[in-house]
């Protein structure tokens, strides 16, 4: 840990065949949460399909009443699925999509009142928890970027995001057209808020891993064997 500045490290069990990676750490990081926060805390949530599989762990296994706070747009990601009570805790959501069509749009959304109030609402939280995406995340699968937008971040040696931000095995920020039409705090402001988890299962990850460690992004690492 003290190579990378990391305050701990938990690593879950690699999951038997047939069972998904992300499920293993998503329900480790909501057991994590649970130790370090105390009733009525905000948590900072970021986006991902691990990251849902964690926020609806955190409904269903988490006895203190916790308030999030999303630190994108992206609404979907955040909300529940049919077996999970989150709507027992508070959402603090960002009325917006993660991209937009241009750097002018995005300004603009990121100008919204309704918006600028979640983002003053960051440095209040705990614990902020992120994903760590390679380069078949949920942003890529889902279609939320175009395949021109993952060409041109293969052509500049992309391995990973962290809030859609992407960057190379250095950790050294790419793609910065896309990152201007992102709704979606900035890697600079993530480093200064409270105990940044980082949450990724899976050997497919292990560059964009050590591309978030080599950028200084994280305080905590939960990952899988």
């Amino acid at each position: 840990t003290d190579i990378w500045g990391l305050s701990d490290v938990f690593v879950a069990p690699s999951p038997a065949k047939g069972m998904e990676a992300a499920e293993n750490v998503a329900y480790a990081a909501a057991m994590y949460i649970e130790t370090f926060t105390t009733e009525n805390d905000y948590i900072n949530m970021g986006y991902g399909y691990t990251l849902g599989k964690v926020l609806n762990h955190i409904a269903m296994n988490v006895e203190k009443r916790l308030s999030i706070i999303s630190l994108s747009g992206g609404v979907s990601c955040y909300l529940p699925d049919t077996e999970s009570s989150i709507f027992n805790a508070k959402l603090y959501l960002m009325p917006a999509p993660l991209v937009v069509s241009s750097a002018e749009m995005a300004k603009a959304i990121i100008a919204e009142p309704s918006v600028q109030e979640v983002l003053m609402m960051h440095k209040l939280a705990s614990t902020t928890i992120v994903g760590i995406g390679g380069m078949d995340a949920t942003v890529v699968k889902s279609g939320t970027i175009t395949k021109n937008d993952f060409r041109l971040l293969s052509m500049q040696n992309a391995v990973g995001d962290v809030l859609c931000h992407f960057y190379d095995k250095n950790g050294e920020p790419v793609g910065a057209e896309l990152d201007n039409r992102l709704i979606s705090t900035p890697l600079q402001t993530l480093k200064s808020l409270n105990r940044v988890i980082g949450v990724s299962a899976g050997s497919n990850k292990v560059d964009a891993i050590l591309g978030a460690l080599r950028a200084g992004l994280l305080d905590v690492l939960i990952t899988d064997e």
